[in-house]
Formats: structure tokens, C-alpha cells, sequence
């Protein structure tokens, strides 16, 4: 079985395809062992050859269990026991958000235990400029649009809607605010959103690497101090790495970020 799935598991985008010859000497097997092996899968249908002697590549078996692995590894529910454990760990707020155009949308959250704390949410959308949730999506976004923060602003008038004195109305600065958090793998909101109010946020990636979500932990200003921001960093970049590795995503040893 173990064999089977080491078969499996080396179609990849790389790889799309194998020669029964070439697949041997890369798993290291006798060239009856593979080809009996691939029989088995290609009777199920999780390979199919491209001709009668040809290569081999990943069938229509594999497909449909990619598509329901995905449909049960939504984010909501790759995070849920994420915000589960971050809130019971740190007993602030968590949630998961999404990017929808200029703003965040909460799609689940767990309160904190805390009398001091924030309201439940989900459902709720918030400017993403000033969202710790929102920085992380719009840091990944503008890699894919790169006149993103110019459009941004055009679309508020020439300066981004300002909601605190702390927020971030300038284009040049959201894009180099971007950058660092680009560059750090977090991002923090201060006060941007709602006076004495902070949030720590993390991405939530796909198989693909590509950021799809982010998760954050937020309370007030009384308890997220300058050392403990930084002391939840780790907690909630791992929930996010955890929850995106429950979607696919294979996190190199380098991929955590170290709080600056």
C-alpha cells in the first residue's frame, strides 16, 4: 500500500507524467514491481496511460478525489480547530477572513473569555487597509496586480478612507507598509481600524502557495503590548500554517516568520 501511494504522490506539476522505466529508477523499485503496481491503480482509475504503451499520468479516480478533498478542507473548516485552539490558548478573539474587492470578510471567529474583547462578527466586512487581515490579503494581491494600492486609492478620491488618526491613508505608505509585511510574513494593525484596538494576522495559503485567507488574533491596546504582539506571532503564524497545510500546502522549513 505504502508503494502504491510513493507511485501516487510522485505525479506532479513537474511531473505530470511517467514512463514505466523512469518511474522505477525514481522510487528506487524493480521495473514488475511499478508495473504491477500501476496496474492496480490504473484498474481503479487513479492512473490512466496516455496509449496503450505509453506513459503514465494521474486519472479520473485521482481527479475526483482531489475535488472532494478540497470540498472538505474548505478554509472554514481548515481553520475552525485552528481559532479553536489560538483562542484557548491566548483567550483573545480569532477569526479567519477573506478578501472581497477593497475589504476583509470574516467568515468564522471565536470570542475570547475575556469581558474586554470584541463582539462577534462573522459576516462582517472591514476596510482591508486597516485590518491586520487585510494587509496580509492585500500583500498577497498586489503581487498579482501590481497597480493595486494606486487603483485602491483612486477609487477612495486620491487618499484611503481614514478611520482613526493611526490609519493609513497614503498610498505610499499602505505600499510600503506592504512591503514589510510582505517581507515579514505578518502583519500588525495598531489602532488603525478602531482606537486601542490590535490585531495580529497571518496568511492562509492553498496547495498552490497562493494566499486565499488570513487569520488574526485581536483585542485591546491594554493587553497587546508591544512584547506580547511579538510573543503572538508564533501562535498565530502556525494556526495559519496548520490550517494550510489542511488545504494542501507543503510549508518549506524557512516559511515561518520571525517577529520583528
Amino acid at each position: 500500500m505504502s508503494r502504491a501511494l510513493r507511485i501516487v504522490r510522485s505525479f506532479s506539476d513537474a511531473h505530470p507524467e511517467w514512463r514505466l522505466a523512469d518511474l522505477a529508477r525514481e522510487l528506487q523499485l524493480s521495473k514488475p514491481t511499478v508495473f504491477r503496481l500501476l496496474g492496480a491503480l490504473e484498474e481503479s482509475g487513479l492512473v490512466v496511460r496516455t496509449q496503450p504503451a505509453g506513459a503514465y499520468r494521474l486519472g479520473p479516480a485521482a481527479i475526483e478525489l482531489g475535488a472532494r478533498a478540497q470540498r472538505a478542507n474548505s478554509v472554514t473548516s481548515a481553520a475552525r480547530p485552528e481559532l479553536e485552539a489560538l483562542t484557548r490558548e491566548t483567550g483573545e478573539t480569532s477569526s479567519v477572513e477573506i478578501l472581497i474587492g477593497a475589504e476583509t470578510l470574516i467568515l468564522d471567529e471565536m470570542r475570547g473569555g475575556h469581558v474586554i474583547g470584541t463582539s462577534p462578527s462573522v459576516g462582517t466586512r472591514w476596510p482591508a487597509h486597516a485590518a491586520s487581515t487585510g494587509k496580509v490579503l492585500l500583500t498577497a494581491a498586489l503581487q498579482r496586480d501590481p497597480d493595486l494600492v494606486t487603483r485602491l486609492a483612486e477609487e477612495a478620491g486620491g487618499r484611503l478612507a481614514g478611520f482613526t488618526p493611526r490609519t493609513i491613508r497614503s498610498p505610499a505608505r499602505l505600499a510600503s507598509e506592504l512591503a514589510r509585511v510582505a517581507k515579514q510574513g505578518y502583519a500588525v494593525a495598531n489602532g488603525e481600524l478602531e482606537a486601542g484596538y490590535v490585531a495580529v494576522g497571518a496568511p492562509v495559503r492553498r496547495h498552490d502557495g497562493e494566499v486565499i485567507a488570513a487569520i488574526s488574533l485581536g483585542g485591546p491596546s491594554t493587553r497587546f503590548t508591544g512584547s506580547r504582539i511579538r510573543a503572538l506571532v508564533k501562535p498565530v503564524s502556525e494556526a495559519a500554517a496548520r490550517a494550510s497545510q489542511r488545504l494542501g500546502w507543503v510549508m518549506s522549513n524557512d516559511a515561518m516568520p520571525r517577529p520583528s
